[in-house]
């Protein structure tokens, strides 16, 4: 058995994470493997692991591009004695199943997000190519259930739900000595060292919600914690110039740090007391984010649609609040910094165990290559 990903370039982000998590689980099952992309920082790690790296323009849609690119990629496979290919993207998607008809290996697919489907005329053919392998993976019920619902005639029989998963051994409770953290919090980022930390993750853009955020630490009845807001705005001055005036009007008592992208999430966890999720606008197909707070023992609040409704046990190892509605988000914080220790311990032990038993990168890792193994069955 040999399996070649396929995915667009292999930025820093979740689907290129994923990549090379399943690369370093094949390693280390000592099953070949190699990845194909445009490149990009994550290049280094799989150099790291001595899995090959395939470079082919598959960040493009040019269709004329991506012929080319499946020419490569079937030469590549009847080279290498490929005998399964896994794309994550769908203009590679074509690129995939075009090189199958040329070399005849399999391929599946895995459908990272929910994909836009207006025009529909135009949409609708585009993303089914990711339906049209052996299998299609979906990372969450909440894909696994819009897939159904959107595209008709799909064999239920061909899904397969594998949850994305957070590395529990980089995010555990005890990953982060107190006193590293602590130094962070007083030193890095200015928050005194009794007051509470509420944090929100992800980039800035208007669905992840932190204007629905920030206006619910107005209507708290606590002011005195810290708030850590930390992402990108990917070049929306405009938008992250209006969130920091909205916190320039919260209380003298609330200090209010933005930060762009950071590596060192393991830390940035550990010196927070709650985690929030506040996308509003749209669902996250999985919300990576929550698990990886949970497992670090951290209470998570989350909106109540998406992937969060099935990382989130509400009121047992976290809260959810539904989307959009500031006034609910301001009450549960409020309850949540009130909550006697005895309680946060308790939902924060569930939420650790809750993730690995059910939502690691471990159980990701094995659940794909027991697919792999199986579809390999299937081709003898």
């Amino acid at each position: 058995m040999k399996i070649l990903q396929v995915l667009p370039a292999l930025g820093q982000g979740g689907v290129e994470r994923g990549t090379v998590e399943i690369a370093r689980a094949l390693a280390d099952a000592g099953i070949p493997n190699a990845v194909a992309s445009a490149g990009g920082r994550l290049v280094h790690a799989l150099d790291e692991l001595g899995v090959e790296h395939l470079r082919l323009p598959l960040d493009r849609k040019n269709p004329f591009t991506l012929r080319s690119c499946a020419k490569k990629l079937a030469e590549y496979c009847a080279a290498n004695d490929v005998t399964l290919m896994h794309v994550r993207s769908r203009a590679p998607a074509w690129a995939v199943k075009w090189a199958s008809k040329r070399c005849g290996v399999k391929w599946i697919a895995t459908f990272h997000g929910v994909y836009g489907t207006e025009p529909k005329f135009l949409k609708i053919p585009y993303n089914r190519v990711m339906l049209q392998g052996e299998r299609t993976i979906a990372i969450s019920e909440y894909v696994r259930r819009h897939i159904l619902d959107t595209y008709k005639g799909v064999d239920p029989e061909k899904l397969v739900l594998i949850h994305r998963g957070a590395n529990t051994g980089a995010f555990s409770p005890d990953a982060v000595p107190r006193e590293v953290w602590m130094a962070k919090k007083t030193e890095q980022y200015g928050f005194e060292a009794d007051r509470p930390v509420i944090t929100l993750p992800g980039r800035l853009t208007r669905w992840k919600g932190q204007e629905i955020f920030l206006e619910a630490l107005g209507m708290m009845r606590n002011r005195r914690f810290g708030v850590l807001i930390l992402g990108s705005d990917q070049g929306r001055t405009e938008y992250s110039d209006h969130l920091r005036t909205m916190a320039g009007k919260l209380s003298d008592e609330t200090r209010v740090v933005f930060r762009d992208h950071t590596s060192q999430m393991p830390l940035v966890y550990a010196l927070s007391d709650i985690v929030v999720n506040a996308s509003s606008a749209q669902p996250e197909a999985f919300g990576r984010t929550i698990p990886e707070a949970q497992a670090t023992g951290r209470l998570v609040l989350a909106t109540a649609h998406g992937g969060a409704c099935e990382t989130v046990k509400d009121g047992e190892t976290g809260f959810l609040v539904p989307p959009g509605d500031a006034k609910a988000m301001a009450a549960k914080l409020d309850e949540m910094l009130e909550m006697p220790e005895e309680a946060k311990a308790k939902m924060r032990a569930a939420a650790v165990e809750s993730v690995r038993a059910n939502f690691s990168t471990a159980k990701m890792c094995e659940k794909t290559l027991a697919l792999y193994r199986e579809l390999h069955g299937e081709a003898k």
